[in-house]
């Protein structure tokens, strides 16, 4: 037993030393074995559990804090890791009973005692929000007269009519990399031509790649601007022969969310049929209230900005099909093996805003591949799990070759799993600042082979991701 213990904290250190080093995975592939040599250390729970936090598996974390505590009930640390994982879920209740725990054990901890408070805060404005709640809210484009907005005559940006151009986008690129920001008139027409267009669409977009054409599928940018403008520099800007399909999470996390939304939108007014959108778990309410994008908006612009974003984003198409071989989706498959194409075809998704906690939407949105076979509840605490089993029957039901997917970081920027009918593509290359990942995208040509493009970060302004969070309890994660 003693050999297994000592063993084991041998194990425990190399994952912390992986962990010292951004490298979340390897950590946690090390307090596992620490873990399956033995199993009554609390700390390799509560160690693992700060690192499923990192990697964004905060049901996994919320499990790992409370075997911790079930080990050792007084164990601050486990408690304090299990409200910080239940925020990040929006759990704001259970979050609050364990700060509560935190701050009965440890009374001259200011640090707690501010996120208690916040925690409440938080409670109390949820539940505000619920009483005032309106079933059918008018659109928030209602009363909003663009044409009326002046543009005065000191701004320095070029100017548009009615319709987007590239001179327009070229010059907004430069001002977003110079720090300035384009005019709020410019930005609600972009919004409200954006959302008609994407509105119109289906739930399922259908596209093929023509000859002499290209279709690059991008991940999650989650507001690295710079990264987004460094694939275009290597890949190439959107044309006439060069298509885009961005997979979700355009925003949240970082920094320039704003600028990416708004880059990306010009691109789709410019090139209705040459930049595809699917809506990602990010482009929702919850998740902006929480992660950075509605701050962002009131601190560049103003809230009717972030509502008005709101309402496209509800618009966005929830998956697109490619050349009937590749269904691209942000988060991944569903609790029911019934599901077919023509199901998502059948969607209305104009009659439900925000995801919710289940059904299809949510599914879509939410679940992420697993290496066994069924499913699982998931390790994020939202949606589910689905293994190889799962995959390769929806994609012979529906005469796939792959599903393609996005939603979590991968080391090496993507990852084929399920037999190659499982593909990951994520496209903020160390994200968050704090994780060692690569980014990548695919290229996808007329014969609709994939084509794996690895990249690295590249430096961006000193600002930090989350900056505009309204949440300060999350800045701990």
């Amino acid at each position: 037993m003693a050999s297994d213990l000592e063993a084991a904290n041998a194990l425990k250190l190399q994952g912390n030393k992986a962990f010292a080093q951004h490298i979340w995975p390897t950590a946690i592939d090390f307090y596992n074995q620490a873990i399956e040599k033995y199993d009554k250390e609390p700390s390799f729970f509560c160690n693992r559990a700060q690192a499923q936090i990192k990697v964004e598996a905060f049901g996994f974390a919320i499990a790992d804090a409370t075997t911790a505590l079930e080990l050792d009930p007084n164990y601050v640390k486990a408690y304090w890791r299990r409200a910080i994982a239940n925020t990040a879920i929006l759990h704001y209740k259970a979050a609050l009973k364990d700060f509560k725990a935190v701050v009965k054990r440890e009374p001259n901890n200011q640090n707690a005692k501010l996120k208690l408070a916040e925690c409440e805060r938080l409670v109390r404005r949820i539940e505000f929000e619920k009483a005032i709640e309106i079933s059918d809210p008018p659109s928030a484009f209602e009363g909003l007269d663009i044409d009326a907005i002046k543009v005065e005559d000191d701004y320095d940006g070029v100017r548009i009519g009615n319709e987007m151009t590239q001179d327009f986008i070229d010059d907004m690129i430069q001002r977003f990399k110079d720090g300035k920001k384009i005019h709020r008139k410019y930005v609600f027409q972009i919004i409200k031509a954006v959302k008609e267009i994407v509105y119109n669409e289906p739930t399922m977009v259908e596209i093929g790649v023509d000859t002499g054409k290209k279709l690059t599928v991008c991940g999650d940018t989650h507001g690295q601007y710079f990264d987004l403008l460094n694939i275009f520099h290597m890949n190439g800007a959107p044309s006439d022969t060069h298509a885009y399909l961005f997979n979700g999470d355009f925003v949240d996390r970082g920094s320039w969310s704003c600028e990416i939304a708004l880059l990306l939108y010009a691109y789709k007014w410019l090139r209705p049929n040459g930049l595809f959108l699917n809506r990602g778990n990010h482009e929702t309410d919850d998740m902006n209230k929480v992660y950075g994008f509605e701050g962002e908006c009131k601190a560049k612009y103003n809230e009717r900005v972030f509502k008005v974003f709101s309402e496209s984003f509800s618009a966005l198409p929830l998956a697109t099909l490619i050349g009937e071989k590749y269904l691209v989706l942000h988060g991944g498959l569903f609790s029911d093996d019934k599901i077919t194409l023509n199901d998502i075809r059948k969607l209305n998704r104009h009659n439900q805003r925000q995801p919710g906690q289940q059904g299809l939407m949510m599914e879509m949105l939410w679940t992420d591949p697993q290496t066994q076979p069924g499913r699982s509840p998931s390790k994020r605490g939202v949606g589910l799990q689905f293994g190889p089993d799962i995959t390769k029957r929806f994609c012979e039901n529906n005469g796939l070759e792959a599903i393609i997917r996005s939603h979590e970081v991968r080391m090496e920027g993507y990852e084929v799993e399920h037999d190659g009918r499982c593909i990951t593509v994520f496209s903020a290359p160390k994200y968050c600042d704090s994780t060692e990942n690569k980014g990548a995208y695919i290229n996808i040509g007329p014969e609709l082979k994939l084509e794996y493009q690895v990249f690295d970060a590249v430096p961006h302004p000193d600002i930090k991701p989350m900056a505009y969070a309204q949440n300060s309890i999350l800045s701990m994660m």
